[in-house]
């Protein structure tokens, strides 16, 4: 009896060499982009190396596009409003990159893979692109992976990056940091969402919009002004350029408000650039996610370090008795990393 048919070797794709990667991405080529974008999220040593190179080389080329974040709560119809909004700026003559930052993707496998099948049009369209966050589930790394893709599509030509909140929490924080505008994504029943909220959501927003306003009616438009006076008692969200946070009711299902929308990102950007708060902001940025960086590595340094290792369960577990105060033992986890602090 004779077995299956043994299967060929499978090929090993050939590296790409820096100007390989280079002149893929500044000619748009989609395979040399994914790649590219594959090397930026690889942790092994001689990727990064690689991947900073490139960068090195991008970089001059990057910094035109509008960056603009998303989030939302669950069930507020991000990826239907993605498409529909996706679909309208590529019609429009724009080339569209969407990005994912997902604190939660090694257990979840990040929702953006599931909106990539659903989002069949904009995912299908030539002139857009979308990547899902790496299942990495630092929030650190995720986004400081994101940001490098973000760099990476703004040299491959893509003029409007979006960047979609996933995951909770913190990631709200994070992707405000690395954008030009943050919008924030409503459902209409303001008086639940409203006890739900926190502050700091409205504080980032540049922009409210109380979506699927179709089916909303009434309650659309008694959220829309719960939130005017919501933004009213925190004295007027955001303060670049002395914006006024808009808030809008669309319906991402039926494209309604969306034009209106994107009206609004052009006036925030157009009035940003001339008080150039806009520089200011992208200054502030790069300088803070300069320093994320180092925080992130000094932290995993010391964490690593062998004799932290070697201390560290013991100091833990006098802390947790009570027999030691939290201040003690983090001075003597830091002595043993070499520093001399608190």
């Amino acid at each position: 009896m004779s077995g299956a048919p043994s299967q060929p070797p499978r090929r090993r794709r050939r590296r790409l060499t820096l100007d390989e990667y280079e002149a893929g991405v500044r000619a748009r080529d989609r395979v040399v982009l994914g790649r590219a974008i594959t090397l930026i999220e690889s942790n092994a040593a001689a990727d990064q190396q690689l991947a900073q190179e490139l960068l090195g080389r991008l970089l001059p080329s990057t910094g035109g596009a509008v960056r603009v974040g998303i989030t939302g709560v669950p069930g507020v119809g991000k990826s239907t409003f993605i498409e529909t909004f996706g679909k309208n700026l590529t019609g429009a003559g724009h080339r569209v990159a969407v990005l994912a930052v997902d604190p939660t993707s090694s257990r979840t496998s990040g929702s953006i893979l599931g909106d990539k099948t659903r989002m069949t049009r904009l995912s299908s369209d030539p002139s857009a692109f979308i990547r899902p966050s790496p299942s990495s589930g630092s929030l650190g790394g995720v986004a400081r992976k994101t940001r490098e893709t973000m760099l990476i599509c703004e040299a491959a030509g893509f003029d409007i990056i979006l960047v979609e909140t996933v995951g909770v929490g913190q990631s709200e924080t994070v992707v405000a940091d690395m954008v030009d505008f943050f919008l924030v994504l409503m459902l209409p029943n303001a008086g639940d969402e409203l006890q739900g909220i926190k502050r700091g959501i409205l504080e980032l927003a540049d922009l409210i919009a109380v979506n699927k306003a179709d089916t909303g009616g009434e309650s659309a438009r008694l959220a829309k002004r719960e939130y005017i006076n919501a933004l009213r008692m925190m004295h007027g969200g955001a303060a670049d350029a002395g914006w006024q946070v808009p808030v809008l009711t669309i319906s991402g299902l039926n494209n309604s408000g969306l034009d209106v929308l994107w009206d609004a990102i052009g006036k925030y950007r157009a009035q940003a650039e001339a008080s150039g708060a806009l520089e200011n902001k992208r200054r502030d940025q790069l300088k803070r996610w300069m320093w994320s960086m180092v925080d992130e590595a000094v932290l995993r340094a010391l964490r690593q370090h062998p004799d932290v290792a070697r201390i560290a369960p013991g100091l833990e577990a006098e802390v947790l008795a009570g027999k030691k105060p939290p201040t003690l033992g983090a001075r003597r986890l830091l002595e043993a990393f070499g520093i001399d602090a608190l």
